[in-house]
């Protein structure tokens, strides 16, 4: 396989599959898929309802989703640390679900924990049917293997809050508890988030509020960390044009209270297509279009034998914003079977803060 392949949580539809079944089909695409037809699965159209908890669990009659959580964390010395926790299903072929090891969905777990001196990571697969991994909607719970994300007997679905969050690899593991006092947030248009200018799209919302307290382990040396996080739900049968190579996200926790989500993703003629939502304190939720967003590589890093931008300028005229973006840890290579980069940031100009980043494709 090669190490350039562009998968990653917003890239995964046929990865997983290809690597439980069939290697050869990995290749014959670089986002595995993604670009082709979503012919017999569901297709994203603008205009849905929501429904909690219903759309808290898994869409199967869609061929691609996840349940992905990053958090901004410290303990009580000021270290920073970074954790990420991910689940993702992917439909193999569309139609009526099959009963045991014939169900059609694969399942693929990702986890990681970063400190400015270290990032660690771990990866695990399931097949749907048999119980190793699924999602409930009520009572809600996620899992893979032992890796869990779960409600309380507490949880408000309007708020999908409080989670127990836990997952452990070779050299780490974490504990935390996240909760929240503001409700879901829809992004893109309503939820309906396009992905290019041809009709690409997905069903995405938002947890940004999350508050986290909890501990975390490396080498067998635990710390308490309190800090926040930011959930993203988002599934779809076609996210991505045959075109788009890879993909620039952000999630920015504002010093204001304010949230930002946006993305680029870039094409094969040099362009990009971006997007994003400002998210104010109170959670009303204003799109932006490409226009209103200027995204901006600046210095790169060599990591894992490519070159990658690890700090960014960010420009949002409309809301005053122009902010230099750096990482807590330029090393934070997701070495999986589908490698990308994604790891903790800072910011710093006409505001402050910190967030994660996710960059597939290079």
């Amino acid at each position: 396989m090669s190490g350039k392949s562009p998968i990653s949580r917003r890239a995964f539809a046929g990865g997983a599959l290809a690597l439980a079944l069939s290697h050869q089909n990995a290749l014959a695409q670089g986002f595995a898929g993604l670009g082709m037809s979503g012919s017999g699965f569901a297709p994203v159209v603008p205009g849905k309802t929501f429904v909690f908890p219903a759309d808290h669990g898994p869409h199967p009659q869609f061929r691609i989703e996840w349940w992905y959580v990053t958090a901004n964390l410290r303990d009580s010395t000021g270290t920073a640390y970074g954790a990420q926790w991910t689940l993702f299903r992917q439909a193999t072929v569309p139609g009526a679900q099959q009963e045991g090891w014939a169900n059609q969905q694969i399942w693929m777990g990702h986890v990681a924990v970063t400190r400015a001196d270290t990032h660690r990571y771990s990866e695990t697969f399931a097949r749907g049917g048999i119980g190793q991994a699924g999602v409930e909607a009520k009572p809600f719970q996620a899992w893979i293997d032992s890796w869990e994300m779960r409600g309380s007997d507490q949880m408000r679905d309007a708020m999908l809050a409080p989670l127990e969050l836990k997952a452990s690899g070779a050299d780490f593991a974490y504990t935390l508890r996240l909760d929240a006092d503001r409700p879901l947030v829809l992004q893109g248009d309503a939820g309906y988030s396009r992905k290019s200018e041809r009709g690409q799209a997905s069903y995405y919302f938002s947890q940004p509020y999350f508050e986290v307290s909890g501990s975390i382990t490396i080498d067998d040396k635990p710390t308490g960390v309190t800090g926040k996080a930011w959930m993203d739900r988002e599934w779809s049968s076609q996210p991505l044009a045959a075109d788009q190579t890879g993909w620039d996200w952000f999630s920015l926790h504002l010093d204001s209270g304010d949230k930002l989500m946006l993305f680029r993703l870039r094409q094969t003629d040099g362009n990009s297509y971006c997007s994003g939502n400002w998210i104010s304190r109170d959670g009303k939720s204003e799109q932006l279009s490409s226009t209103d967003i200027t995204m901006t590589p600046k210095a790169q890093a060599e990591i894992a034998g490519r070159k990658l931008p690890i700090t960014w300028d960010i420009a949002i005229p409309s809301h005053a914003l122009t902010i230099e973006c750096s990482p807590l840890n330029a090393r934070c290579w997701m070495g999986t079977s589908f490698p990308y980069w994604e790891g903790p940031i800072s910011f710093k100009g006409s505001h402050t803060g910190l967030g994660y980043l996710e960059m597939t494709g290079y």
